[in-house]
């Protein structure tokens, strides 16, 4: 039964994404010829419609989904670890070690060097992003840590909400100290920003998704059990140590290779992992490929929103998940009371 329902759900909620990714390269404030697109007799470097739809959009809408169902499924193993409904993935401080370490390539770095932004290594913002990342994940894990290789989870929450508050004091620090073109670049950036203008960085940052969703994928069973408490968990078999420490590292993981791709953009992982449950119910063996694929629709359809909404000016796409995920963040507070 189970078999048969995850793959009813994968075929709809697979439709939707694939339908997304293949129709948002059309939408813009510029009209597009799709044949003359794809037309390899007109030589690239002449042909308008396939610059705009190779460079501009296609690796946008690629970006939007890479991002969008990896933040929607950190959301979904978040709330499980944390037996939150209200935890998102950057409720850790992952986000803000990784937010602070691009700012501080933003600000410094590329201001003395004049590099671009995937010039080194896969690039240098990116890779400064995911340090960040990885050191707040060491610092709340090794708060978290207690005897018998299990972890906290209360003292991973207040460690994460602390180590968020200090990054993003540090965060407005750098931002004071510097000129107003790389204040304003900062701020750009911690908007959310999609548009990579190639695949490059997507290229560059599937391993780490990869290697979180292979995570992922031997999770759900015991998310169900772990999300209703360590002790029953713990008579059905689970090494909730082991699911403990499997949830934090995936989910911390596929939150800092969003971040590195796009910057930080909220809301995703709460408001689709709820979106979910209400269609889908609470199974997590259901709820995470699920998540995974209407988070990709979701995010693609607000950068549509973002790109259209006062074009030909595009609106940052953490502005439009905001907008949209902040009354349903007040509606989810009253609903639980």
């Amino acid at each position: 039964m189970i078999r048969t329902r995850l793959a009813a759900i994968l075929i709809g909620y697979g439709t939707l994404a694939v339908g997304a990714c293949l129709l948002a390269p059309l939408v813009g404030s510029t009209h597009i010829n799709l044949a003359r697109a794809f037309d390899r007799s007109i030589p690239f470097a002449d042909n308008v419609d396939a610059q705009i739809f190779f460079v501009a959009r296609m690796p946008r809408v690629l970006t939007a989904a890479v991002v969008g169902g990896t933040l929607a499924a950190a959301g979904v193993v978040m709330q499980a670890l944390l037996r939150n409904p209200l935890a998102t993935p950057f409720t850790l401080g992952v986000s803000a070690g990784a937010a602070l370490g691009a700012i501080l390539v933003i600000t410094f770095v590329q201001a003395d060097l004049k590099i671009g932004l995937y010039s080194i290594g896969g690039g240098a913002i990116p890779l400064a992003s995911l340090g960040g990342a990885l050191v707040a994940s060491l610092v709340v894990y090794a708060l978290a840590r207690r005897p018998g290789r299990t972890m906290s989870t209360t003292v991973l929450l207040l460690a994460g909400v602390t180590l968020n508050a200090f990054f993003s004091a540090l965060i407005l620090f750098v931002q004071y100290s510097a000129d107003f073109t790389q204040t304003y670049r900062t701020v750009r950036w911690l908007m959310g920003d999609l548009d990579v203008g190639s695949f490059t960085p997507i290229v560059a940052s599937l391993p780490l998704v990869l290697a979180a969703f292979g995570m992922f994928a031997v999770l759900p069973r015991s998310l169900n059990l772990l999300s209703v408490g360590n002790d029953i968990a713990a008579t059905r078999g689970v090494d909730v140590g082991r699911t403990q420490r499997l949830a934090f590292f995936s989910a911390s993981l596929a939150t800092s290779a969003a971040v590195s791709l796009a910057g930080p953009i909220g809301f995703v992982g709460i408001v689709v992992p709820h979106l979910v449950r209400l269609m889908v119910g609470v199974d997590h063996r259901v709820v995470l490929p699920a998540s995974v694929l209407f988070g990709a629709a979701f995010l693609i359809g607000c950068d549509v929103v973002a790109r259209m909404v006062l074009a030909p000016v595009e609106v940052p796409v953490g502005v439009v998940t905001a907008i949209l995920g902040g009354p349903f963040f007040l509606w989810l507070l009253v609903r639980k009371s």
